[in-house]
């Protein structure tokens, strides 16, 4: 699958910081790690951590797939709000499940300090917001489920968000937020894990998987063999390629990146934005002084039906910024289409849809992708060593 369009503007930032052989043998190992994107880069720092012998291999350059594409906002809130959330899933999952995306931020930080990575984390202030006088009590409900659950919440009036340059109705502003690069974390992930052992090949693509005695057999499509205990799937939206379309609902998405400004405007210096409409439009400054801003979403069909709206969706989605920060000139600089997917629930899938395959997959879907990555390692570790964890049934496949 072609997961994105154009060169995002992660990737003409920082162009490639390094790169990786292909495969060009047979090898053996404990765990196999396909995908080395974000998600990848995690899971491999976490069982390097647990000192496995793990090897990885990914079909494009390392961290070229929907990592470049992302526009890299951290939050805690999922693409269902957290009222609608307890509905569907009920309470104890639902409000467990923001609040471990809250503290996945704080472990990301973590990580982020350990391995010393330069990749732009700012801790921000998340605002979401109402885009019409109808969403006002929409968002109150939100409010207040927040509110009662312990989240560090405030409610911002019509007035106090017009200060900030936004024309919206009302506003949930929440504490817990983050903004960086995730292209240069996980390529900073990978080449710290590559100093631990973390064997990694790139332009390496695995055809099939195959059972041998009690070990699995990854071949690749150049015929060569990986002989492991263990896979991790972390291929995202790609993974429908093999575990089925059925879990989720790909959509295309569009994001834009404006010129730099002289001065950030001062309502991005400390926040992040999302609104109420469906699907949600999102608004981030970088550390160059640009604003990054995403939404438009529509059915995926093929790359190239994408590929042929981002012309249109760049006209609309510069409009839709200006309706919003009305005070704040946006001239578009970058632009680039990529595939996403939202479950049902919006919730990730962790561990194995077969039981008795030792075929692991972190798919972390929607909006919150690398929250639930984070999430994730601990998850796929309790699957590998086949010992219980609660996201294992939270997230489990066939829920």
């Amino acid at each position: 699958m072609d997961v994105r369009s154009n060169e995002p503007f992660w990737l003409i930032k920082n162009s490639l910081p390094q790169s990786y052989p292909s495969l060009k043998n047979d090898i053996s190992s404990e765990v196999l790690i396909i995908g080395a994107g974000i998600t990848g880069a995690l899971m491999a720092y976490k069982l390097i951590n647990e000192e496995k012998k793990v090897v990885m291999v990914d079909r494009r350059d390392v961290c070229n797939g929907s990592t470049a594409a992302s526009t890299s906002m951290l939050q805690y809130e999922i693409d269902v709000p957290l009222h609608k959330l307890i509905e569907q899933v009920g309470l104890t999952c639902a409000v467990s499940s923001y609040q471990n995306c809250e503290k996945a931020i704080t472990d990301l930080k973590k990580i982020i300090k350990e391995i010393k990575a330069d990749c732009g984390f700012q801790e921000k202030y998340s605002v979401y917001f109402a885009s019409s006088k109808n969403d006002i009590s929409f968002l109150k409900d939100e409010f207040v489920a927040r509110k009662n659950h312990g989240f560090k919440v405030k409610w911002l009036t019509k007035d106090e968000v017009e200060k900030l340059g936004l024309k919206a109705y009302a506003a949930i502003e929440s504490k817990s937020g983050a903004v960086m690069d995730v292209y240069k974390l996980a390529n900073a992930l990978l080449e710290y894990c590559a100093a631990k052992g973390l064997e990694i090949y790139d332009r390496t693509e695995i055809e099939k998987i195959k059972s041998k005695h009690e070990k699995l057999i990854a071949e690749t499509k150049n015929g060569f063999n990986i002989e492991i205990n263990d896979v991790v799937h972390c291929t995202g939206y790609e993974s429908t390629e093999t575990v089925g379309e059925n879990i989720v609902e790909l959509k295309s998405t569009f994001a834009l990146a404006s010129e730099a400004f002289d001065k950030i405007p001062k309502g991005f210096i400390k926040r992040i934005y999302w609104n109420t409409d469906a699907p949600y439009l999102y608004f981030r400054s970088t550390d160059d002084g640009r604003i990054v801003m995403g939404g438009g979403d529509r059915e995926f069909k093929n790359a190239a039906r994408r590929d042929a709206l981002l012309p249109k969706k760049e006209k609309e989605l510069v409009k839709s910024f200006k309706k919003c920060f009305p005070n704040i000139p946006f001239t578009l600089d970058y632009s680039w289409a990529g595939t996403f997917g939202e479950t049902k629930d919006s919730l990730p899938y962790f561990g194995k849809p077969d039981p008795k395959k030792n075929e692991h997959y972190i798919l972390g879907f929607g909006g919150n992708g690398i929250t639930f990555s984070v999430m994730g390692m601990d998850a796929i570790v309790h699957s590998i060593n086949k010992t219980p964890h609660p996201y294992l049934e939270y997230y489990k496949f066939n829920r």
